[in-house]
């Protein structure tokens, strides 16, 4: 095992929402992609979703029972979407992400709605 430099992962790929995965810690991956534009709306019905951003900017729009909100990421923050939660990811500039979810969690959630052709339906791809 030899450590991953997180800037050097995010260089070897550039596919926009298509997560790599970096390493695994017990039974969750740790994932960075590169992300742009809109996600789509879809719920993970048994886990949270942990974002944190590592540069640009991450909106998640967020649909809750009090109603819908969006909270906005900088870089350097984080935010964990609850189990549950249907929600939306958006970046309005170039962003780089970490996420932390169970293996074999399908970027897309349990439920969503139709997939666009820029999204990458899929449980996360090892680095080149």
């Amino acid at each position: 095992m030899e450590p991953i430099f997180l800037e050097q992962a995010l260089a070897s790929f550039t596919e926009r929402w298509s997560p790599r995965i970096v390493t695994t810690v017990n039974d969750y991956d740790v994932r960075v992609a590169k992300v742009e534009g809109e996600h789509l709306w879809h719920v993970h019905d048994h886990t949270d979703e942990f974002f944190l951003v590592l540069d640009g900017e991450l909106h998640i729009g967020l649909r809750e029972p009090a109603g819908e909100r969006t909270v906005v990421l900088s870089r350097g923050s984080v935010f964990t979407v609850p189990r549950g939660t249907e929600h939306k990811p958006y970046a309005p500039v170039p962003t780089s992400i970490l996420v932390i979810e169970p293996s074999g969690t399908l970027t897309v959630g349990d439920r969503h709605e139709e997939v666009p052709d820029h999204v990458d339906a899929t449980t996360g791809h090892a680095l080149p």
